[in-house]
């Protein structure tokens, strides 16, 4: 944990190129020239990538402490059962799962006016805070939908389970909207929320029963009174594309390695009168329990 008051002020001193002794920086440093967010402003960064990526909000996050690795996943489906005295209590039948686990590395640079970070009254933390959790947020929450781990992480549209395929190549019918609600399990329904596009949301906002009774319920933007969210990394209905995901997303682990770490670059842009920062995570995604997200597919 990062949290001194020392830490705080020497690596700001640092990004806008101040002298500070190399001691005061150890707490945060990398070993390799990056330094680790103080963990008020990492607090504040990870509300703000929360806004940029949904699953940032429902999946679940967990801190490795090695580069490379295994995680070990238990799926529950053993029940209790009334007991008789003096009988066996029935064995459950937990499923116990091993997943490879890998150092995807994100990164972005930012290139900024010489005069703008040495101005005081410029906010370097906020502009830093947000120009990196926007880009960030948006390519994680790519990744994590349509990844297919190949130098990023398997996202859920590889990783889900399809249950529906539609019987038009252009639309989406209403019935085969309750096919996808109803062929996920009851138990994973209770946190359920349905992701598409924008374009996707539309169309469905459209669809009526044969009594002429909306799919959509305007009031709260729910199906079925589970939450529709949209991102616009979801693909848009076209032949063969997967436009609609429902699931329990708390199944989706972002299991982070190494946190975000950040290097200013004085000498890089030197001649153009610019400072440049970069950051990186290194990080991995994965849908531990695949029937937790079902997915709509459009006939090809």
């Amino acid at each position: 944990m990062i949290t001194s008051t020392n830490y705080n002020r020497s690596f700001w001193n640092a990004m806008r190129g101040k002298a500070v002794a190399a001691s005061e920086l150890n707490e945060g440093s990398d070993g390799y020239g990056s330094f680790f967010l103080p963990d008020d402003f990492r607090a504040k960064f990870n509300s703000a990538l929360a806004k940029d990526n949904v699953f940032r909000r429902l999946a679940t996050s967990i801190q490795m402490s090695s580069p490379e690795g295994t995680i070990h996943a238990v799926t529950s489906t053993g029940t209790a059962a009334w007991t008789p005295e003096n009988t066996a209590i029935p064995e459950s039948a937990d499923t116990f799962t091993q997943f490879p686990v890998t150092s995807y590395k994100l990164a972005s640079l930012i290139r900024l006016k010489e005069s703008f970070v040495n101005d005081m009254s410029f906010d370097l933390e906020k502009y830093l805070l947000d120009e990196f959790a926007r880009r960030f947020g948006r390519s994680e929450e790519d990744a994590f939908i349509n990844g297919d781990g190949t130098d990023r992480p398997v996202g859920i549209l590889s990783s889900g389970e399809l249950s529906v395929t539609t019987a038009s190549a252009a639309t989406i019918a209403f019935d085969e909207v309750i096919k996808l609600y109803f062929s996920l399990k009851p138990e994973h329904r209770k946190k359920a929320v349905f992701l598409m596009h924008d374009e996707t949301a539309l169309m469905l906002q459209t669809l009526k029963d044969n009594a002429g009774n909306y799919l959509w319920n305007a009031a709260n933007d729910t199906i079925f009174g589970k939450p529709v969210i949209t991102s616009f990394h979801m693909p848009t209905v076209a032949a063969g594309a997967t436009p609609i995901a429902f699931g329990d997303l708390s199944y989706y682990w972002i299991m982070e390695r190494q946190r975000l770490t950040v290097k200013r670059l004085r000498e890089l842009y030197v001649l153009a009168g610019q400072i440049g920062f970069s950051a990186f995570e290194r990080l991995d995604g994965k849908l531990i329990l695949p029937e937790a997200v079902k997915i709509l597919q459009i006939k090809a």
